[in-house]
């Protein structure tokens, strides 16, 4: 049986199992019921190795032992086995979770806040900053951030940039509005697609066109910033860059200067 290459590894990934595992497996959906020998035959998986495998199998839930000798195996309905991964996704992810939460009554977690708050009151100032490269990476800091927000938030970005965060900014403009905090974004908006994406976050933000200035940052609270330093229009995803400033004094002052170009600004 020929099985492609590239099959194979979405398999592989999809389900989270070897090689041989997904070789048997597939071996014995496309046969049914099938003993151990035939399998290994079929997929060219070592015979010394086939039984390893089938049992593992067996134990994940891909496959089932048929009842009587010799020996045999049959397949699952793949409807099955889906539900029975996330099952046993979710239920890994819930425990998770939960002793994530208990971490939080335990004293360990108490010494890490001990160990922060002692190791940030020794922090000299210019070190409260950090570089990212990567837009999922720089998306994901921003997203952090969003949620953190307690009084204010600003966002200036490209054309661009404004319809690829399009969802990100409708959830987080969500939450923010219902805390009542305000956020204010300003962005060149002239294409249809941006004019849609403005239109959809005049309900959680205020939204204003700025032609002549492609500056790329968001401003928190008037105390922290990402600055994206590179040209949206010439970057690559994977190498955009982004400076992260955790600075009243830095943020307030450009906070500031925003401020006055916005109240000039058209809104939309």
């Amino acid at each position: 049986m020929i099985v492609k290459d590239e099959f194979i590894k979405k398999l592989r990934s999809a389900f989270d199992l070897n090689i041989y595992e997904v070789k048997i497996w597939t071996a014995l959906l496309s046969k049914g019921v099938a003993a151990a020998g035939e399998l290994s035959d079929m997929s060219n998986v070592p015979r010394s190795r086939s039984y390893d495998v089938l049992e593992s199998l067996e134990k994940k839930g891909f496959i089932m032992v048929k009842l009587g000798k010799p020996i045999k195996y049959m397949a699952i309905r793949p409807e099955n086995i889906v539900k029975r991964v996330k099952d046993r996704i979710k239920e890994k992810v819930d425990e998770k979770i939960k002793n994530l939460e208990n971490v939080r009554t335990t004293e360990t977690y108490d010494e890490l806040q001990t160990l922060y708050t002692q190791g940030i009151a020794n922090v000299d100032v210019n070190d409260l900053s950090g570089a990212m490269r990567g837009r999922n990476n720089i998306y994901s800091q921003l997203s952090v951030m969003l949620n953190k927000a307690k009084d204010s938030v600003i966002i200036m970005t490209t054309e661009k940039g404004l319809v690829r965060k399009k969802d990100l900014l409708l959830s987080a403009g969500k939450k923010l509005k219902a805390k009542k905090i305000k956020m204010r974004i300003a962005a060149p908006i002239n294409s249809e697609a941006a004019k849609r994406v403005a239109e959809d976050l005049k309900n959680v933000a205020e939204v204003k066109n700025v032609d002549k200035i492609t500056a790329r940052f968001c401003l928190i609270d008037g105390k922290e910033m990402l600055f994206m330093v590179l040209d949206d229009d010439k970057v690559h995803e994977s190498y955009d860059t982004a400076i992260w400033v955790d600075s009243p004094f830095f943020t307030s002052a450009l906070e500031n200067m925003f401020n006055i170009s916005w109240n000039s600004l058209q809104k939309k």
